[in-house]
């Protein structure tokens, strides 16, 4: 009964994926709706199959958005606009990536702080995605200039954390 209540409620895929799935793939190319879910069963080799019902409503958000438009053959492609948020998400994504990089190599300690960096930069990024429609350029820029400002400091308390590791 309990499993059952979890294979309900819970899930592999972490909340806000799948938007940023879909704007991943239709950077790559128009599709419909059913093209994404084909596409996302597809690259998780079965694991993930979603739903025409989180599928299609994200669609509305994103059109709402202006982050994706509808052609005239029935598919979606990604706007200008869309396009700078995913690249702006790739761009943070680099930057964490390399620090939890260097967190993982300093052992134990490093592997938690990096579980919990992650948490908070996942728990930001949904929380901003969820607005960015609502925000100015101003404003997004500087979220931006913040996360970006507080990935640095990490990075340079790492690269020390470093030094006094290996000079120990």
């Amino acid at each position: 009964m309990i499993s059952q209540w979890v294979q309900r409620v819970g899930s592999s895929i972490p909340r806000g994926f799948s938007r940023y799935f879909i704007l991943e793939v239709l950077k790559k190319n128009p599709s419909t709706g059913k093209e994404i879910i084909d596409n996302a069963t597809t690259q998780s080799g079965g694991r993930w199959k979603p739903s025409p019902g989180l599928i299609y409503p994200l669609l509305g958000r994103l059109l709402d958005e202006n982050l994706i438009e509808e052609t005239k053959d029935g598919k979606y492609q990604i706007t200008k606009k869309g396009r700078l948020v995913v690249d702006d998400l790739e761009t943070l994504n680099k930057i964490v990536k390399n620090q939890m990089d260097v967190m993982f190599r300093v052992g134990n300690v490093g592997k938690f702080v990096a579980m919990d960096l992650l948490e908070r930069v996942t728990s930001i990024g949904n929380s901003l995605s969820s607005n960015v429609s609502n925000m100015t350029k101003e404003e997004t820029g500087k979220y931006k200039k913040f996360l970006e400002s507080e990935l640095q400091k990490i990075e340079i308390a790492e690269k020390k954390r470093g030094k006094e590791i290996k000079v120990s």
